[in-house]
């Protein structure tokens, strides 16, 4: 069986970006990445030792299914709906990827350097793993949520706090990618 691997234009993923977004403002619902955490966390019982997680997450568990849904669409995306080659990447990012030591993705979608599985056997790429899930953890909840509930579900609602959200997201991405990453690698 072959499938099709052309890339979908952006128009096609906005347009279901903003039905999914319409049918829960519809039913009442809130989208966030974020949230299904908390779930996941409050199912296991922590919240008899962690006031954080001590709420109804049955009331929310129509969002896990959000979490499975993602985690099912991505592995298809890659594996049947994907193809590398229609990937380009700036021939200057590419020279700057080089300088740290970052191999192109070369047909490939993800650098092996950042996201093949030799990264389990640095000390170092470990370290930076775990850091960083700590910091996303730390900065999703110090900012009310993630990226995508922020900047898809806030701004979509106009909400002031959401903007003020997202463009603290991209400014603290710009700065990683361009003075904190150099100096990690």
């Amino acid at each position: 069986m072959e499938f099709i691997t052309q890339t979908w234009h952006w128009s096609i993923a906005g347009f279901l970006i903003a039905m999914v977004m319409l049918s829960l403002n519809y039913f009442g619902k809130v989208f966030g990445m974020s949230s299904n955490l908390r779930s996941l966390c409050a199912m296991t019982g922590v919240g008899r030792k962690v006031p954080f997680f001590d709420w109804d997450w049955k009331s929310q568990r129509w969002n896990l299914a959000v979490v499975f849904g993602a985690m099912i669409g991505g592995f298809v995306a890659v594996h049947f709906l994907s193809d590398a080659s229609n990937v380009t990447l700036n021939p200057k990012t590419i020279s700057q990827l080089t300088a740290m030591g970052i191999d192109a993705p070369n047909g490939k979608l993800l650098p092996d350097t950042l996201f093949g599985n030799q990264i389990f056997q640095s000390p170092k790429m470990i370290f930076i793993l775990i850091l960083g899930g700590i910091l996303i953890g730390f900065g999703s909840r110090y900012a009310g949520g993630c990226t995508s509930g922020h900047a898809i579900a806030g701004i979509s609602n106009l909400q002031l706090p959401s903007l003020k959200a997202v463009i603290g997201f991209f400014i603290g991405g710009l700065i990683m990618a361009h003075f904190i990453l150099p100096l990690i690698f």
